[in-house]
């Protein structure tokens, strides 16, 4: 019907993805690595529900 009004609900789990994403970046450049491979863990689980969101999408 007004599907324009309907929400993206993936859209909000993006930008905290891409958020994760920085923060990852940042924890890599500053030395710490142990930091950097538990933030991308969490990048990765967040880009795994991006990914399942999509394919109900279609």
């Amino acid at each position: 019907m007004l599907s324009f009004f309907k929400r993206d609900p993936a859209k909000k789990l993006r930008k905290a993805y891409m958020a994760k994403l920085e923060q990852a970046m940042q924890a890599q450049r500053s030395g710490d690595i142990k930091s950097y491979s538990f933030i991308t863990s969490e990048a990765d689980v967040m880009h795994k529900e991006i990914m399942k969101l999509e394919a109900n999408d279609k």
